[in-house]
């Protein structure tokens, strides 16, 4: 199971709670637990998402149910953290197979004593987990805040680098766009296209492409992985890496820097072409990194999250390999940040972020100018609207197969945020249909109001979705604009769940005709004691005071979002 995006409660800051008086009694101790879950169930785990404590008395494991190996073995495969075993009421000890099982399972078993309460344990995980998440947000708010001074200095992308690594106690790298295709030579040896086939027979990737392909030997082809694998072994995907491939990433004066070659254009003895390393040496960073470099491994692995994201199908993309954590973050302009990392943090994605886009603007081919000193003011006063001009701005939704940075583009704006399978976007342009994309389209509005407008572009996004239009504005004002149609339907049905059909006609109704039971009669061909009938018995059904005004007005939103007639007057 992976670790979700939480922070972590140690086992050992339970256990030594002397409150608690929890003691470990199987299973390693340095275990993490992410909640905490109580059940006496046989088989919880269609209830569990994994990592929780799961606190039990045991009474699942009486005689009619299943063996305690047996249980164990079922909370394995659902990923719990750990289990707290309260003795008494149902076991006056912990059952030693359940304690053997555990052990067997490499599972922590801690022992919950009689006058600790369940309730008790849950709120310490809790505490600590929000004590954690504290101290997380601290730490990426200083990591924004340095991040962004390191931006204001001299050399600011080494800076930053500087700073991320340090933040996230690993190594960061800013790695340069792959080289252009180099043209055909004209002696036959050179690295166009009539080197091509040449370089591919010998396991090599497409020329320019920095990617070359290791493995075994066979007649007339190389390794069997595909490019930007990643992976060492059969069919790894290196870039900068081989004998007689195009130019890594380097260029020339940095290769013969690193490699000890001659003057530039004189390859140095066992290397190919200008820039390219020897096989083995994985990727390079020219000149812009920070931090404890790593093993040649971790580079080579860096190098295939690079090629996937220097390509633009991914924004980021993240691995790991022999417990370094890697990831790579497209910054623009073919570059890429690299990073290798010996832990991840929840709030280590959000840093690198935030560094991503200061490199971004740091390294664009034009003067970030404004954009650069919004960032920075946003970042260091935490105000969009100190950060922004006036407007007015459109907050836009966007779900498509397009590169998101060419969508911004279009809609005339850097500030983006591809998440998911969608996109987030803000301009000051009125947004237009763009081919290829779906959008929905906040009502404009000023930075203070940037929170109401992402929520409108969302749900105008819905609606664009479900009418398949290519673009949906928010126009609907009032308070049905502030709720979606999905939250509205599943509101409604939970509201009106314990009426029938006919009383929610007949209610419908009556708040239709303000309450009178003539009219309502009338128009449902009922008698009037009928109406009163049914509209005491859905008062009754729904523990509501139908004369107060405000449950008139939710009954009557309910009712215009549930199935059946729509509502032809108002209440």
């Amino acid at each position: 199971m992976e670790a979700p995006l939480t922070p972590p409660v140690p086992l050992t800051a339970l256990t030594a709670d002397r409150e608690l008086g929890l003691r470990l009694l199987a299973g390693p101790a340095d275990a993490d637990v992410y909640g905490v879950h109580a059940s006496e169930m046989a088989d919880p785990s269609p209830y569990l998402l994994g990592g929780e404590l799961l606190l039990t008395a045991g009474a699942g494991l009486a005689a009619a149910g299943p063996a305690p190996a047996q249980y164990v073995a079922r909370l394995v495969r659902a990923g719990v953290g750990a289990v707290g075993f309260g003795v008494t009421p149902v076991h006056e000890t912990v059952p030693p197979a359940l304690v053997e099982a555990c052990g067997r399972y490499g599972l922590p078993l801690v022992e919950v004593p009689p006058g600790t309460p369940f309730t008790a344990v849950g709120r310490a995980v809790w505490r600590l987990m929000a004590e954690a998440r504290t101290r997380e947000l601290r730490r990426v708010t200083d990591a924004q805040q340095s991040l962004a001074s390191a931006a204001a200095r001299p050399h600011p992308v080494a800076a930053v680098l500087s700073r991320l690594a340090a933040s996230l106690n690993g190594w960061a790298a800013l790695l340069p766009p792959p080289p252009p295709t180099p043209p055909a030579s004209h002696d036959g040896t050179g690295t166009g296209p009539a080197a091509a086939g040449a370089s591919a027979a010998a396991g090599q990737g497409p020329v320019g492409s920095g990617v070359t392909r290791t493995g075994p030997a066979g007649p007339g082809t190389g390794g069997a992985g595909p490019v930007g694998a990643g992976r060492s072994g059969t069919g790894t995907a290196r870039a900068g890496v081989g004998g007689t491939g195009p130019a890594s990433d380097l260029p020339a004066p940095a290769a013969a820097a690193s490699t000890g070659a001659g003057p530039a254009g004189a390859p140095a003895a066992g290397q190919g072409p200008a820039g390219v390393s020897p096989a083995g040496a994985g990727v390079r960073a020219a000149g812009d990194e920070a931090g404890a470099g790593p093993g040649e491994g971790v580079r080579e692995a860096l190098a295939g999250l690079a090629v996937r994201v220097a390509a633009g199908g991914v924004a980021t993309a993240t691995d790991t390999l022999g417990g370094t954590h890697l990831a790579a973050y497209a910054v623009g302009g073919g570059r890429v940040l690299a990073l290798a990392t010996p832990a991840r943090t929840p709030g280590d994605h959000t840093i690198a972020s935030v560094a991503a886009v200061l490199l971004t603007l740091l390294t664009a081919s034009r003067p970030a100018g404004d954009e650069a000193a919004s960032l920075t003011r946003l970042l260091l006063d935490g105000d969009p609207a100190g950060a922004l001009s006036p407007g007015p701005w459109y907050a836009v939704h966007a779900r498509g197969g397009g590169d998101p940075r060419a969508l911004a583009a279009a809609l005339g704006t850097v500030l983006l945020d591809p998440r998911g399978d969608g996109v987030r976007l803000l301009t000051d342009r009125e947004p237009a249909p763009q081919p290829g994309w779906r959008l929905g389209v906040s009502a404009p509005a000023a930075p203070a109001g940037l929170g109401t407008a992402g929520a409108q572009a969302r749900r105008a996004l819905e609606r664009a979705e479900a009418a398949r239009t290519p673009l949906a504005r928010h126009a609907e004002p009032g308070l049905a604009g502030l709720v979606g149609e999905a939250e509205a339907r599943a509101h409604a049905e939970a509201l009106l769940a314990p009426l029938s059909p006919a009383l929610r006609d007949t209610l419908r109704g009556w708040l239709a005709h303000h309450g009178s039971w003539d009219r309502t009669a009338a128009a449902l061909g009922v008698h009037r004691n009928t109406v009163r009938q049914r509209i005491a018995r859905a008062a009754g059904l729904l523990g509501a005071d139908l004369d107060d005004p405000d449950t008139r007005m939710e009954l009557w939103f309910a009712l215009r979002h549930a199935p059946g007639p729509e509502p032809t007057g108002r209440p």
